[in-house]
């Protein structure tokens, strides 16, 4: 028998990390971390370790669609997250079937390069990403030089980084938080950058660690859970920024394998949130 209580749901929309540092795995831990039910649609399957790729094999399009529908047609998770998504058939039907129910935050995290730097899109794929998912984007997380693939240009300085920024919001998406990760210094500013004209930085100290494998991919679904929970966009970036802050601190001298390892995604776990 049913009852009237609910678990607080989420989904992600991602490829399997057979390590389980990034993709599906990273973001199943991480909504778990942060107190919600995780669903998931695997786009791919990935044989990876910490050391890097070493191959893809990319779930038919047909069945990404039929796992979504399955999940949308009976538990309707509250947020959404995409992550890894390698072809434009899997971009098409996951932005077909969406369409057909309800709109619920929609997190896109284009993961177009793995840590160890092996291309994951093709370049349809990324044409179909900014057409066909980008207009039902609630926020967009590309790191600098996702960036400066989907701007067309290169970003070296802060007027750069707001033509950019601007140049993506015309895409349709209704956010975009672009990540400094990348960049060299003590201190890393990632800045969510709205269709309104607004634009707030959040700065962390960098963290010394050989442990960074998947923080793309947790930061997207901690933000994601934020949304799933009901806070706003700019409090959901919030969570996300302290949450894997926290994780990489956690986790960074511990030794999980021979190259990139995990953040440590229960450093705190929450129990499962159940709404009355």
């Amino acid at each position: 028998m049913h009852g009237n209580k609910n678990y607080i749901s989420a989904l992600t929309i991602a490829g399997s990390d057979s390590c389980g540092g990034a993709g599906i795995q990273a973001d199943i831990k991480t909504l778990s971390a942060l107190g919600c039910y995780a669903c998931s649609v695997v786009t791919a399957v990935t044989a990876q370790n910490t050391l890097g790729v070493q191959d893809v094999m990319t779930v038919p399009a047909d069945m990404v669609a039929k796992q979504l529908r399955a999940v949308l047609d009976d538990i309707r998770p509250m947020a959404v997250k995409s992550g890894m998504l390698d072809n434009e058939l899997t971009i098409a039907a996951i932005a077909d079937t969406l369409i057909d129910y309800p709109p619920m935050p929609f997190v896109v995290d284009p993961v177009m390069v793995s840590t160890s730097g092996r291309p994951l899109m093709t370049k349809k794929a990324v044409s179909a990403l900014v057409e066909r998912l980008l207009p039902l984007a609630a926020l967009l997380t590309p790191n600098l030089p996702e960036a400066e693939t989907l701007s067309c240009m290169t970003i070296s300085t802060d007027t750069d980084l707001r033509l950019a920024a601007r140049r993506i919001l015309d895409m349709g998406c209704q956010a975009v938080l672009i990540k400094g990760g990348h960049c060299d210094t003590t201190e890393k500013t990632d800045w969510l950058f709205t269709k309104d004209g607004t634009s707030i930085p959040y700065r962390s100290i960098s963290i010394d660690t050989v442990n960074s494998h998947g923080t793309g991919c947790t930061l997207s679904a901690a933000i994601t859970a934020g949304l799933a929970r009901g806070l706003t966009l700019t409090e959901a970036v919030s969570l996300g920024k302290r949450y894997i802050s926290q994780a990489l601190m956690a986790g960074k001298d511990i030794a999980i394998g021979h190259g990139h390892g995990p953040v440590n995604h229960f450093f705190n776990p929450q129990k499962l949130i159940i709404q009355s």
